[in-house]
């Protein structure tokens, strides 16, 4: 999914445009404009590719604006994780529940940990939209640019391609992220406590203690979760968004628009992924034994067996409140802030020009 067609801005502020964007902006416009749609379609001749920014430059702007969302999204990440790893492997009503909702959950943080305890894993959360939104948009730009996404089935294809190399190359900052945000006293303790003493210490005592290999343990997980994540958000985004733009309940091109599409949008994607990111995150949390292997799970299908078992076919859905109101605003601003640097990144490269 491209800054363009998630913010839609008339064609004139455009540096970047795809064959995709550029079709969607045209059926926009054929809705406004006295011109029959017809006749403005004549004037495209053939569809033109989307001018490209320096990868590394293209890598850094994914990076920061993913960075910025994470500040704000950040609490709702600590509880999406405390949630999920509540009553881990233990039917319910056999266990006692700390956290009951988001709005609970995020005061009873608040409440015993303080303010800080809300940004709690902060800093490698920060690595990890980094690293893995870096390279997924970076990549996913550098496919829309060389004209992959605008064959039938590229842009789901490139959109799950690039969710799973960032997935892989950011798994270990996933992994510390995951501990730090678990960790807490023991009144309100859930999952595992590995008592990092910080991101620095947890990567060394992980390192230490298994290896490399350490690192990536969990990564199993993380790959199908971000695929599907990925994928759903690139195939229901742009059609929901097209839809809402038909319908006329905001002017043309209000950010309105987006924001809709998003909420809709995130719901597919909430009820898509929720149960992976339990599965990735009961899998980067579990406790390992002298040979390195994790002591309650043995993989991905071993995981989604148990949890089946145990906590029945709702246990695959904890956190699911979190992780809609996380992703929202998430995507909202990540795509906003990607967007606004990208078209002054061209601007810059146009006045050199």
């Amino acid at each position: 999914m491209t800054g363009t067609q998630l913010l839609n801005y008339p064609a004139t502020d455009f540096r970047f445009r795809s064959p995709n964007s550029h079709s969607i902006q045209l059926h926009s416009v054929a809705m406004t404009s006295p011109i029959p749609p017809l006749s403005r379609a004549a004037t495209v001749t053939s569809p033109q590719l989307p001018l490209a920014l320096w990868p590394p430059l293209d890598f850094a702007l994914g990076a920061l604006s993913c960075c910025g969302a994470c500040v704000f999204t950040n609490p709702l990440e600590v509880v999406k994780t405390r949630l999920q790893l509540q009553g881990e492997l233990r039917a319910r009503g056999t266990y006692q529940r700390h956290y009951r909702g988001v709005v609970q959950a995020l005061w009873v943080v608040g409440r015993t940990d303080g303010l800080r305890g809300l940004q709690k894993g902060l800093s490698a959360g920060l690595l990890y939209q980094g690293l893995m939104n870096g390279v997924r948009l970076g990549f996913y730009s550098y496919c829309d640019a060389v004209g992959v996404t605008a064959a039938p089935g590229g842009s789901l294809m490139s959109g799950a391609i690039a969710g799973a190399l960032g997935a892989i190359i950011a798994s270990p900052a996933y992994l510390v992220k995951t501990h730090l945000q678990a960790q807490t006293v023991e009144a309100i303790a859930v999952g595992h406590q590995h008592n990092h003493q910080g991101v620095m210490s947890a990567f060394a005592n992980i390192y230490w203690r298994e290896g490399v290999a350490g690192l990536w343990r969990g990564v199993n997980g993380a790959v199908p979760r971000v695929m599907v994540g990925s994928a759903t958000q690139l195939a229901t985004f742009s059609s929901t968004k097209e839809w809402v733009a038909r319908l006329q309940w905001y002017s043309p091109n209000s950010w309105l628009v987006a924001l809709t599409a998003a909420c809709i949008s995130g719901v597919a994607v909430t009820i898509t992924m929720t149960p992976f990111d339990v599965i990735s995150t009961r899998l980067y949390n579990q406790p390992v034994d002298e040979h390195h292997s994790g002591r309650l799970y043995q993989g991905f299908s071993d995981c989604l067996v148990k949890v089946c078992r145990t906590e029945g076919l709702l246990g695959l859905y904890k956190g699911m409140g979190p992780v809609f109101f996380r992703l929202c605003p998430h995507t909202i601003l990540s795509m906003l802030f990607w967007d606004l640097m990208r078209q002054r990144a061209f601007q810059d490269v146009q006045n050199q020009s």
